[in-house]
């Protein structure tokens, strides 16, 4: 159970439990977009119990940089709010060929009217919540979306004329019909890496989302480094080589 700090609003309630329970142990990043200082500290103070890393942004113009620079699995944001809202950050961001696939959930205090809900929808927002909405609904309403987006069998299927089938359930990657053995870092690197292939991650982010330590804390590039080195020997030449790593930026699975 978790109380938010004494004078901030929490529209969540005054207390509410926190569930950790991930889909696996690779740390998915949330993108939190509102204008309201005290809605943002709520909310990340919810995702952040949750098992969720969480990145927040006060206006669409900081989201849209945001989600450039820090390649977030999902994005949650406030539909109301000054200059341009929800709707114009989706328009946005699918109008992105770099931000085009991450998913999108909106959240309105108006969530009273059919058509309020298809136009969120309609912009090409991938869930629609009322605001406030109760922790267990949102949290799970996230998970749900997260495993649309990144479903294993769709991720298998997609890589099979690559060579590699990586089932995230088993933990078993295997190159062409043959087990390739990695550590568990390294399982969590390479899923990381297949689940936004040709988008460059930089050190930070994958600091944060594999290893979970906090960047501002912890930078060091060589435990990036000394992973995707041995990642890239394990995967031999032939697939190794697709993991690039891109000068001054962080690293890159390229497709076929």
């Amino acid at each position: 159970m978790r109380r938010m700090s004494p004078g901030v609003r929490n529209p969540l309630g005054i207390y509410y439990t926190i569930r950790r329970d991930n889909m696996d142990s690779v740390r998915y990043k949330v993108l939190l977009v509102d204008d309201e200082p005290d809605m943002l500290t709520a909310y990340k103070g919810l995702l952040e119990g949750s098992g969720f890393s969480v990145v927040c942004a006060g206006s669409v113009r900081e989201a849209v940089a945001a989600a450039r620079d820090s390649a977030p699995d999902l994005v949650l944001s406030d539909v109301a709010m000054p200059e341009a809202g929800g709707k114009a950050l989706t328009a946005a961001l699918r109008g992105d060929p770099a931000t085009k696939a991450i998913p999108i959930v909106l959240m309105s205090g108006a969530y009273k009217e059919e058509e309020d809900v298809a136009e969120g929808l309609e912009a090409g927002a991938d869930d629609y919540l009322p605001k406030p909405a109760s922790p267990r609904l949102l949290v799970a309403r996230l998970r749900a979306v997260l495993r649309r987006a990144s479903a294993p069998a769709e991720l298998s299927e997609a890589l099979k004329t690559e060579g590699i089938e990586l089932d995230v359930a088993a933990r078993i990657v295997t190159q062409e019909g043959k087990k390739v053995p990695l550590t568990r870092k390294e399982f969590d690197l390479l899923t990381t890496f297949l689940r936004r292939p040709g988008r460059v991650l930089n050190v930070a982010y994958l600091l944060e989302t594999v290893w979970g330590y906090d960047p501002a804390e912890y930078n060091d590039p060589r435990t990036v480094t000394v992973h995707v080195s041995s990642l890239r020997q394990k995967l031999g030449k032939k697939f190794g080589t697709r993991l690039a790593s891109v000068p001054s930026l962080g690293y890159r699975f390229d497709p076929a």
